[in-house]
């Protein structure tokens, strides 16, 4: 009886590491954003874990929204948003031919690729909505000769609902002319072939503010609905947080974790948290200038980030002990433990930082 009681019953178990979302942030970054272009649609990216802040989370939230769509890259990100979002999601990756049979047809939209893909579905599942993927000078993946493309499956297209093109840009902090006058030139000709999409969409959130055409009216919103954009009306969304899980005094001369490298040149003190690179504390960060706080406390990582413990150094704070709280990441962009620091101390983008935190931190909507 007990051993059946303890198979039903759920621990009541809460994980050290704690990563918040601030619903707010989230809501106000998107209706700033759709205020920006009032005549077209928001499709909010979510794909990655929404960009590691939590999709299944991300979904509750963007239902306070007037989002129509939501854009991942995959059936299982698919499913969780079957879940938990009440409007439509379109499938930006491409799939095995024999996944699309599992996918909700009644809500779901197809990014298309190549002939192979069009001539399945529509033998298979005439009608389904489909959004041509055209390849503008990325050269990563898309259609490019658009007239052969055309010509060879223009019997196929007629049997399915072409809903939407679109395309990615290159660079969209530099100039964008060239794949925009490609991807109009695209557009125009399948329009004259008597194919009229309901969205065309190009680019990402950067291209969102940096792209001439009128032709566009919807945009794929990533990074800035999470609040990392050059614009400084865009909040950022993402709080973390770890816990001190043992305390170590140690005098010159004495090394810390890993290699031996890092050597101790004055009597210092050290917390140790529960977080390393698994938890997507990246290794380049080890021994970096990045100042985390323990209540109010600056803290720096001393030697290198191990795979799930990271030692701080907590420079003889008395007041610091086991169970006080570490924030690690804060939702301020100016600041020394923001995301934006954080990556660039990495060398790397925010993209990089934030889809490696690891799904099994505890995610709350704040």
């Amino acid at each position: 009886m007990l051993n059946f009681l303890r198979q039903i019953s759920k621990p009541q178990y809460e994980t050290l590491n704690r990563l918040e979302i601030v619903a707010d942030n989230i809501v106000n970054n998107y209706n700033y954003l759709q205020s920006l272009k009032p005549a077209a649609l928001i499709f909010p990216v979510l794909k990655s874990n929404a960009y590691g802040h939590g999709l299944k989370e991300l979904c509750q939230i963007l239902n306070r929204t007037t989002a129509k769509m939501l854009v991942v890259d995959s059936f299982p990100e698919a499913q969780i948003v079957y879940k938990n979002f009440k409007g439509r999601v379109l499938i930006l990756g491409e799939m095995p031919l024999t996944v699309y049979k599992y996918c909700n047809f009644r809500r779901t939209e197809f990014c298309v690729y190549n002939s192979g893909t069009v001539k399945y579905l529509a033998n298979n599942y005439p009608g389904l909505k489909i959004h041509l993927f055209l390849n503008t000078g990325m050269n990563r993946e898309g259609i490019k000769d658009i007239k052969s493309f055309y010509e060879e499956n223009k019997i196929y297209l007629s049997k399915l609902n072409v809903n939407g093109l679109c395309s990615h840009l290159a660079a969209a902090e530099k100039k964008t002319e060239s794949q925009e006058n490609t991807f109009l030139r695209m557009v125009e000709y399948l329009k004259q072939q008597g194919i009229s999409p309901k969205y065309i969409h190009l680019g990402n959130s950067l291209g969102f503010f940096t792209t001439k055409n009128t032709i566009a009216n919807a945009f794929r919103i990533g990074l800035a609905l999470y609040g990392y954009d050059a614009d400084i009306k865009l909040k950022p969304a993402l709080k973390l947080y770890s816990k001190v899980v043992a305390i170590q005094n140690v005098s010159p001369g004495e090394t810390v974790s890993y290699g031996t490298d890092y050597v101790v040149q004055t009597k210092t003190k050290l917390a140790v948290i529960p977080f390393g690179y698994f938890e997507g504390l990246d290794r380049r960060l080890s021994s970096s200038a990045i100042e985390f706080l323990i209540n109010g406390q600056p803290a720096k990582i001393a030697g290198p980030v191990c795979m799930n413990l990271t030692v701080l150094d907590i420079f003889n704070n008395s007041d610091i002990k086991v169970g006080d709280e570490v924030e690690l990441i804060i939702n301020n962009n100016q600041a020394s433990n923001s995301v934006l620091n954080i990556s660039g101390i990495m060398g790397t983008i925010p993209y990089e930082f934030l889809v490696k935190l690891n799904a099994n931190i505890r995610r709350l909507i704040v």
